[in-house]
């Protein structure tokens, strides 16, 4: 069975994932040819940093993503505090300000849903450290569309509830570490691009 040609990378985490961004995403070469989009859990009260601290890192450029801006390959878009973080069908970027889901805003399983509604089989999900069980939900929705479905090894994880939440939920998800997942997309990537 061909694999398909990947079109994008949503990702999720909360507490301990900073530290597992800061080994996967400086890992990808500036001509990595899709979009990254991610939740990481933030005070709603603060500006975020993420962006720039991980932009100091990365040959990929890192932005805070914006209302309505068009989806484009080889940047990474990060949720802004208390904003949920949505893919809309035209592969644009939608903020949403709506109820909070698992006490969270932005929602990993929000982002999740709709970029599994967008992309289907070819989303690459991740679940990253965290202290919650967000996130899980919406990796079985991407299965459930035939894209792939990744958690962070539990074992590897600053704070193991996230990924063993996943896990059991979308039990066909692959469980691997940081420099696994980083391996894996710059490989899988990598193949792609030059298949095309």
């Amino acid at each position: 069975m061909k694999t398909p040609s990947w079109e994008a990378v949503v990702i999720g985490g909360s507490a301990g994932s900073l530290e597992a961004l800061s080994i996967i995403l400086p890992r990808l070469p500036r001509e990595f040819p899709a979009p990254i989009l991610a939740v990481v859990h933030l005070p709603a009260d603060k500006k975020s940093i993420l962006p720039e601290v991980l932009q100091n890192k990365c040959a990929l450029t890192v932005l805070e993503a914006q209302d309505k801006e068009p989806i484009t390959g080889g940047t990474v878009y990060f949720a802004p505090p208390d904003y949920h973080l949505l893919v809309e069908t035209n592969r644009h970027i939608a903020l949403s300000y709506d109820e909070p889901e698992l006490f969270s805003r932005p929602s990993i399983d929000v982002l999740f849903e709709s970029a599994a509604d967008t992309y289907g089989e070819k989303l690459i999900g991740i679940v990253l450290s965290g202290a919650n069980a967000d996130g899980a939900r919406g990796l079985a929705a991407i299965a459930a569309e035939g894209g792939l479905a990744i958690a962070q090894s539990p074992t590897s994880a600053y704070s193991p509830t996230m990924p063993q939440a996943a896990l059991a939920t979308c039990p066909g998800a692959q469980a691997l570490s940081a420099e696994e997942i980083a391996c894996f997309l710059k490989e899988n990537f990598a193949h792609d691009h030059t298949a095309d």
